[in-house]
């Protein structure tokens, strides 16, 4: 169960080498949570992420999750929650994809859209469904800036996440008084070692931040979280300026 403060005890990831996703669960085992579940397809990276939480005194495990194959995931979530209630299912993954390669071959557009959306559409609806049974827990979904308005340069990565937001949020409406809870989580750019080297981009943040937020998301039983907090008044601007006029904006 969930401490005094509103922080979860035990978390499962779904995405366990998400960088922020183990920002966030290295903050939240600096405040007493002591269980954590690492989901995401077995590699090295996974071991080696699982290992590194171990270090901070967590009991750590693994599970095999693949968001690509939802007719696995009631499955690999059931063996989960079947070895004790879960605080918090944070749910990390999801892929960036190369927009300027992805429109030129629709099967790795398809590929992004399915991790991002299609995936977590299944993933969110079996952990909703077993936080809804257990009578508490929140469900938080790891969304995007980028999904709130189209952009020229990633389109298919934005409509990915505006469609998982959207259903995200629908979700939450349809836990609403049943215990479980859904927190959206929009960060603006995340500087991270697979985005090294790319230009200076307004609002960016960090993996650590992100936690940060996340942290404080939970304690209020925020349903919608910005990072930095900043972007909720700069995206309700942008989301009515002219379409002629945004074309040409340098976002």
């Amino acid at each position: 169960m969930k401490d005094a403060s509103g922080l979860p005890q035990s978390l499962l990831v779904l995405g366990g080498t998400s960088e922020i996703a183990l920002a966030t669960a290295r903050r939240l085992i600096a405040r007493r949570a002591r269980t954590v579940w690492l989901a995401g397809r077995p590699s090295p990276a996974l071991e080696q992420a699982a290992e590194s939480l171990r270090a901070l005194g967590a009991d750590v495990r693994t599970a095999a999750f693949d968001a690509l194959d939802p007719a696995s995931h009631e499955a690999a979530l059931g063996k989960v929650f079947a070895e004790g209630d879960i605080d918090l299912v944070l749910l990390a993954f999801g892929v960036l994809g190369d927009q300027a390669h992805d429109e030129r071959d629709p099967l790795r557009a398809v590929r992004v859209a399915g991790t991002n959306y299609t995936g977590a559409v299944s993933a969110g609806l079996v952990a909703g469904r077993a936080l809804q049974t257990q009578g508490h827990g929140c469900l938080a979904v790891l969304s995007s800036v980028a999904g709130e308005r189209a952009r020229r340069d990633d389109f298919i990565y934005g409509s990915s996440k505006a469609g998982l937001d959207t259903f995200a949020q629908g979700l939450g409406d349809a836990l609403h008084g049943t215990g479980a809870h859904v927190m959206v989580v929009r960060p603006g750019f995340v500087r991270k070692r697979g985005t090294a080297g790319r230009e200076r981009i307004p609002f960016a943040t960090t993996p650590e931040a992100v936690a940060t937020a996340v942290e404080l998301g939970l304690r209020r039983r925020s349903d919608i979280v910005w990072v930095p907090g900043v972007l909720r008044l700069v995206m309700s601007v942008l989301r009515h300026v002219p379409r002629a006029v945004y074309r040409r904006l340098p976002v």
